[in-house]
């Protein structure tokens, strides 16, 4: 199927089969179309954070708007962003991409120097308003990985984003939840959308041509 084929197949799952649990080779696929996205700079300001464990889910969801997706899901993927951009954080990223492309440290120093002059100097809730922004790139790739393998999915955003930050420690690793994910199979006879007529904004009113 292609892509188009894939995504008008895909819709937002209402409920899961709690029985029926995605393997670990597709959650690995899921997880690396994520990690393929690309960011502003290239600097991947988040990371992806895989939960399948009962408990904690059990625990995630006293704060969500669909507590039983998230309890019934096979896994719940946290998108968590950098709290704010460092200059230790952006010479990570170029120390390790030199050093994998052979390249002596400092090569990229004057693009580096540029992003900490327009960074660091922002306020930590401007710089976290910029590194959420990249993670949904990110979700919708593993959106779309997840439909070309046929495996249900719920993008999130109705969370106590507090809540889960608590939960798994984010900001001791400089992180903040930004968005979830659920994945699973969907249970057929209470998804109550399934049925329902995809719905989007018709062409002539989304496209503005110049």
């Amino acid at each position: 199927m292609s892509l188009i084929e894939n995504l008008n197949w895909r819709h937002a799952v209402k409920a899961y089969d709690p029985t029926k649990k995605v393997s670990q080779e597709n959650i690995d696929k899921i997880v690396e179309a994520a990690r393929l996205a690309p960011t502003s700079s290239g600097l991947q300001p988040f990371k992806v954070i895989v939960v399948k464990d009962q408990a904690i889910k059990e625990k995630l969801a006293e704060g969500a708007l669909n507590p039983e997706c998230m309890r019934d899901a096979s896994h719940v993927i946290i998108f968590a962003a950098w709290d704010r951009y460092t200059a230790e954080r952006i010479d990570k990223v170029y120390d390790f991409t030199t050093d994998e492309r052979g390249l002596p440290r400092g090569r990229f120093g004057s693009y580096t120097d540029k992003l900490k002059s327009i960074y660091l100097e922002q306020p930590a809730e401007l710089n976290f308003a910029h590194t959420a922004r990249q993670t949904y790139i990110a979700l919708g790739l593993a959106l779309a990985q997840a439909a070309e393998l046929k495996i249900d999915t719920t993008p999130v955003e109705g969370f106590n984003n507090e809540l889960v930050d608590e939960i798994l420690d984010l900001k001791k690793h400089g992180l903040k939840s930004v968005s979830l994910m659920y994945i699973g199979y969907a249970d057929f006879e209470n998804d109550w959308i399934k049925h329902m007529k995809k719905v989007r904004t018709p062409k002539e009113e989304f496209v503005l041509e110049f």
